[in-house]
């Protein structure tokens, strides 16, 4: 579970999250929708850890994230196995040599069983229709089969929390497609699934609880989305 508890951002004197106040529970998807610049892309960073309120908290399974507590190797460790993000633009992401090198990265960092990597790689290459590019280097495929890498190679870690910004960025209609049917699958049994968008075919496929941000960087209470 996360909660987000009067959460607050603010770059020099421009307040960028505006004393937040939302809980997202397991077991359920959620698109982040608002216009841009209203603190999106500042929310996800603080949910990845990569920033910190500057006011109020941000708890990840009653743990406080914050620049202190992440300073703890073990603590940090464990909160990074435990989220996983696909960016807007997957090439900021890839890195390694193969499609399969690529896959087999994140779960190499658990301290698996080998045999159990071997069979989670295999896994999501067969899920994703990787299979014929496995040996490619991924900054040679298209855009949509990057995207299939970085859903797999974040997925083959088993996160407890997915969170995708803008995922259908870029795609053709055939990779969206694609990306619809294992969004939707992505969020099964206990998983969180957070999903910036502005695609309201997503938002429908994705079927999840709306959550609406404003120009002035907050997030609506419950009854003004419903009356929304």
């Amino acid at each position: 579970m996360i909660t987000l508890d009067n959460v607050c951002f603010s770059y020099g004197e421009g307040l960028v999250l505006d004393h937040l106040n939302y809980t997202f529970e397991r077991g359920n998807r959620y698109t982040i929708e608002g216009p841009n610049g209203c603190g999106k892309s500042t929310l996800f960073r603080i949910l990845l850890g990569l920033d910190y309120p500057t006011e109020g908290r941000y708890l990840f399974d009653g743990r406080e994230i914050s620049g202190k507590t992440m300073k703890d190797p073990g603590f940090r460790m464990d909160f990074h196995r435990k989220i996983g993000f696909v960016f807007q633009d997957p090439e900021v992401q890839l890195f390694c040599a193969s499609v399969e090198d690529e896959i087999l990265f994140g779960p190499a960092q658990l301290g698996l069983p080998e045999e159990e990597v071997r069979d989670r790689v295999e896994k999501y290459i067969q899920m994703f229709g990787l299979g014929r590019v496995r040996d490619r280097a991924p900054f040679h495929l298209s855009g949509g089969e990057k995207k299939r890498v970085a859903l797999a190679s974040v997925l083959a870690m088993d996160p407890a929390v997915l969170v995708l910004d803008e995922p259908m960025n870029g795609l053709d209609e055939k990779c969206q497609g694609f990306f619809l049917e294992y969004i939707r699958a992505a969020g099964e049994g206990d998983r969180i699934v957070i999903c910036a968008t502005h695609d309201r075919t997503l938002r429908d496929a994705v079927d999840g609880i709306r959550v609406r941000m404003t120009a002035d960087h907050r997030i609506l209470p419950e009854e003004e989305k419903r009356n929304g």
